[in-house]
Parts: structure tokens; sequence; C-alpha cells
């Protein structure tokens, strides 16, 4: 107590407890924007780009796994009806240049494809070779070379399409962001003593079986400043030390732990009182990194206002 009075001087407070031992709520603040929310999304939008928007493009891949779910089930279902259609097409355009359509019932002609009389059997036949279904009711037949070109071309254009979306939807589904939601934080950060220092703590578990292999903790701080030579930083970025020189920044997370950051002289709020804790704006990210046994790297990332810490 007398150590905390002696950092914080008069603006020091207790938090009182009542009879069953919880802390009393402290007063309601106004919310304030959120750089980085604690689902881990950042509150960024970027403006002005102008001809730097073609960089999207240009890794088209990645922008597409970028996408929201509902974006990507969209170009999905697109992409695929936008091919099967220009497809079709194309084998009833073949079949009308050729005079197939209007010679459909001869006996003794041949057509390019067998029993496709106008576009839907175009479109069914398209569909069952596309899919490998192969009825056999529709066929090519080996007095059409332009069908055999065409059918050529179909099976790379689909093999390429293929490629492209269903892997782009597997890889979305398999990105592990949703892991973050069984990994818990504390709602509050308290600042105490422990081990004799002045410490900033809060906790974090897991809530599933599965382990984090090489999990690792890290904290940022953010907030703005002004340099000694008059520069403005709107978002400067200050590492806070969570062990990182002991190792107790690795985490075995079998049970909730408890992580401590020392205020130090060398730690960022060594010169902030808890007035100006209460009034000055700043943000503290926890960036929580492992690998996920069932699938591979994850991340979590929880933002906590100084208007949560209790004393």
């Amino acid at each position: 107590m007398s150590a905390l009075r002696k950092k914080f001087g008069d603006d020091f407070q207790v938090a009182t407890t009542s009879s069953s031992g919880g802390a009393f709520k402290q007063e309601k603040k106004k919310k304030r924007q959120r750089f980085v929310d604690k689902n881990g999304r950042c509150n960024v939008q970027h403006g002005n780009l102008g001809g730097e928007t073609s960089r999207y493009l240009s890794d088209l891949f990645t922008t597409l796994v970028d996408l929201k779910w509902r974006w990507n089930l969209f170009i999905f279902v697109l992409t695929y009806t936008v091919a099967w259609l220009f497809m079709a097409s194309m084998w009833w355009l073949i079949a009308f240049v050729r005079g197939d359509l209007e010679r459909a019932r001869d006996e003794k002609y041949t057509p390019c494809v067998a029993n496709v009389h106008n576009f839907p059997s175009a479109f069914l036949f398209f569909i069952e070779t596309e899919a490998t279904i192969g009825y056999g009711y529709r066929y090519i037949t080996d007095k059409c070379p332009e069908g055999i070109i065409l059918f050529l071309f179909q099976s790379i254009l689909g093999s390429i399409v293929d490629a492209f979306l269903i892997g782009c939807m597997f890889i979305k589904m398999s990105q592990p962001k949703k892991r973050a939601e069984t990994l818990m934080f504390s709602e509050h950060a308290a600042i105490s003593m422990r081990d004799g220092k002045l410490t900033l703590m809060f906790r974090v578990g897991n809530l599933r079986n599965s382990h984090m292999v090489s999990a690792q903790i890290r904290c940022k701080l953010l907030k703005s400043r002004q340099t000694p030579e008059g520069e403005f930083l709107p978002l400067d970025q200050l590492e806070l030390d969570v062990g990182f020189s002991t190792g107790a920044d690795q985490l075995f997370l079998v049970s909730p732990l408890t992580i401590c950051h020392v205020i130090d002289s060398k730690s960022p709020f060594y010169d902030l009182s808890l007035r100006s804790m209460q009034t000055e704006q700043f943000e503290i990210v926890v960036i929580l990194e492992g690998i996920v046994e069932t699938t591979g790297k994850t991340h979590s990332t929880i933002h906590m206002r100084k208007h949560t810490y209790d004393y």
C-alpha cells in the first residue's frame, strides 16, 4: 500500500470490497473508439489509395481469401455460373454453325455431339462432361475436330477454375481465426504489488483440450506522443515487457495464466500517475501467437482500455 501511494501519490485509491468479496463497480465512462477491437479486428480504413488499388488485383488469390464469406460465396457461384454458361454456349454455337440442330433427326447424319438439339441439351452435355458424370446419351463424335479442341480447352479451363476457387475456399475454411474465440482474456487488468514490485497483470486461458504449441505473448502500448524535435506521432507503438528477457513470454497454456508487466524505470507507465492514466488516451494490445495441434498457426489480439484497470 505504501509503495503504491508513493508511486501514485494522492491520486492513489484502493478498491473497496463488499461482504461477498467483490469489488464495487467503478463509475461507467463513455465508450471511446478502439483502434483494435477485442476480437482482434483493427478499425483502420485505407483511403486516398489512387492507383495503388491495382496492387490488390495483382495478388488476386490473397484478396479473395481476405474477403468476407458472403463475397467469397457470391464470387464462387458467379464464376462457376458464368463459366458454365459460356462453355455451354460454345457447344451450342458449334452445333448451330455445323447445322446439327437442323439435321438432328437425320439418322444418317453424324453430328459433332450426339443428341444435342438446343441450348438446354448443350448445357446438359457440358455439365455431364465437366462433372465426369457421363450418362452416355450425349457424346462427342470423331467427325468434329473443333469439338475435340473445345473439349481440351474445357478440361484445362475447368481444372484452373476448380484449383483457384476450391483452393481459395479451402484456405479460407482452414484459417484458424475462430480459434481465438476459445482463447479467453480477463475482462479487466489490475495494477498491484507482486513479489515486491509494482506490476500490471491480466489473465489468459485456453478453453480447448488441444494445446497451443510454442505459444508466445506480446504486449504493445499504443499512444500518441511528441518527440523532442516537435514531431507529433499519432500512433506510437511501445513494447511492454511481459517476460521476454526471462522467457516468461513463452506460455504453456494448460491452465489459466497470469501475465505480468513490471512497472519499473524501463516501463512506459513509470512516469504516469493514476490521474494521468485516467485522462490520457492509450490502448494496450495483447498478441498471442502459437501453433494449434490440429490446424497450424493462430493468433489472438485483445485491446484493453485504461479505464478497465483496478487498483
